[in-house]
């Protein structure tokens, strides 16, 4: 029999950088992710309000900084459409001005997030929230998208030049999987536009582009409580909404690399990635599923080369083209985000089949948390409404699996025996499962098969107590576990 070994994957810069091979393979992938990243850099800065140069710069600020202080080597985190859809709202209503102290908090939040251990906490969060929060994000992304082909002043034309960016988004890659499809739709649609002088709206006419390198802005709103009030609420959704992105992307990674990444390592980076982008004007942003599983499946990328390749690469192709990326056409980065949402969406959720086997309650809270983030625009609450709704389903179906056996031992004594796990929601009605009038003088509660998780149930537990004392029985509750054992004796007879 023979036994087929792989190299070992390469994590380390060191190993890339004493690898011209490996250096190669890493510099061409961040090649790569960085000309996929810049259509959706300009097209998440229209989602978010703000010129396309600040979309392109936090790009690149948030790339280099997470390449070097993330906790996820070869992910690639950007200016991302969860967080442009976070801060949208805000900068529609109350102005730019609050952009940089919004994601300067979110940041900080992420930091402190971070050292608390928060990413732990992911375990928590079902599939059925993770599925929703990914197929909300897809439709917001969506909806974003309408005004740029059914707006007041939108061109026919648009149409049809869009249709073209979708079918060659979808058609390029049976071509080849060298160039980026996405990229070769905004060149192609481009070119048409340009050299049949068609008029359509393009990147230029949604504000500036970079002609330099950013500088240091630092915060120019002044400080005082109605100001944190104010951004508060986006800066808690920027923080939330980023990491759960960013740690979904990462367990991602970790499947295809077979490594582990540092969920910890990577709250923090995030954070201070965003700092560093508010700095310099920056919209925020978190990893990016799409990027990352260009630069890691398609390019091969494994190490933090790729990213900070990618953040530079932005940086240099901007500059120098500036004048060409301000000639792209709306229509082109429209077709990229509908590709996108196509992308995100979990089509394989929805799938009648799916529907039929997957528990009622699951499906639920999949509904209920997508129609939150619509309704409210808002990916976070979503995702806390979710987490609540499948914790009562959780609580619900898990109430239920509690036993209570009725077994006589002889004229004088009764066993009961008590199966299942017993906290709050499964215990309240453990009081009406016994009969009291019916028994002897003798009566054994055997917990060999229980577990007793809170102070409901031992408070349960002392009322069944006090109902035989009532009818003239003694109690005697036996067989406990070592943990029920010790917060039983820790709680009886002090609840009241």
């Amino acid at each position: 029999m023979s036994v087929i070994t792989h190299a070992p994957t390469p994590t380390r810069v060191l190993d890339a950088l004493r690898s011209p091979r490996l250096l190669t393979r890493e510099v061409l992938a961040g090649i790569v992710t960085a000309l996929a990243l810049i259509p959706e850099a300009i097209s998440f800065s229209v989602v978010a309000g703000v010129d396309p140069a600040v979309g392109l710069f936090s790009s690149v600020v948030i790339a280099i900084v997470i390449s070097i202080v993330g906790g996820r080597p070869a992910m690639i985190s950007a200016a991302a459409g969860s967080v442009a859809l976070v801060i949208a709202p805000l900068v529609r209503e109350h102005g730019i001005a609050y952009l940089v102290p919004t994601i300067l908090l979110g940041g900080v939040i992420q930091i402190v997030l971070g050292f608390l251990g928060v990413a732990r906490l992911m375990r928590f969060i079902p599939r059925s929230v993770n599925v929703a929060f990914v197929n909300a994000l897809a439709i917001l992304i969506f909806t974003a998208q309408l005004p740029n082909l059914f707006g007041r002043d939108v061109p026919v034309i648009v149409w049809p030049l869009t249709a073209l960016g979708v079918a060659i988004i979808v058609g390029f890659p049976f071509v080849t999987k060298a160039i980026p499809a996405p990229l070769i739709a905004v060149a192609v649609i481009t070119v048409l536009t340009v050299v049949f002088s068609i008029a359509v709206p393009t990147v230029g006419d949604e504000g500036a582009l970079p002609t330099a390198l950013p500088g240091f802005n630092g915060v120019t709103t002044p400080f005082s409580v109605a100001t944190l009030q104010l951004i508060a609420p986006y800066a808690f959704g920027v923080a939330i909404v980023g990491l759960i992105e960013t740690l979904l992307t990462a367990q991602l990674v970790d499947a295809v690399t077979e490594t582990r990444s540092s969920a910890w390592r990577e709250s923090w980076g995030q954070g201070i990635a965003n700092v560093v982008s508010a700095f310099f004007g920056g919209t925020g942003g978190c990893a990016m599923i799409g990027q990352t599983v260009i630069n890691v499946k398609t390019a091969g990328a494994r190490t933090r080369v790729s990213t900070f390749v990618a953040g530079a690469s932005i940086l240099v192709l901007t500059i120098l083209l500036h004048d060409v990326v301000a000639a792209i056409p709306m229509a082109a980065l429209t077709a990229v985000m509908l590709m996108v949402c196509v992308a995100t969406f979990d089509w394989h959720s929805i799938r009648p089949r799916t529907l039929r086997r997957m528990p009622l309650g699951e499906t639920a809270v999949m509904v209920v948390t997508v129609l939150v983030v619509v309704l409210t625009n808002n990916l976070a609450t979503g995702v806390i409404i979710g987490v609540v709704v499948a914790s009562l389903v959780f609580a619900r179906r898990v109430a239920h699996v509690v036993t209570v056996e009725r077994e006589p031992i002889d004229e004088h004594t009764v066993r009961y025996r008590v199966r299942g796990a017993l906290f709050f929601a499964s215990s309240n009605d453990l009081v009406t499962r016994f009969s009291y009038a019916e028994d002897p003088e003798h009566v054994v509660i055997d917990m060999s098969d229980a577990h007793v998780y809170d102070a409901s149930t031992v408070a349960a537990l002392d009322g069944v107590e006090q109902r035989f004392a009532q009818h003239g029985s003694t109690v005697e509750v036996v067989n406990l576990n070592t943990a029920s054992t010790a917060l039983h004796g820790r709680l009886s007879g002090e609840l009241g």
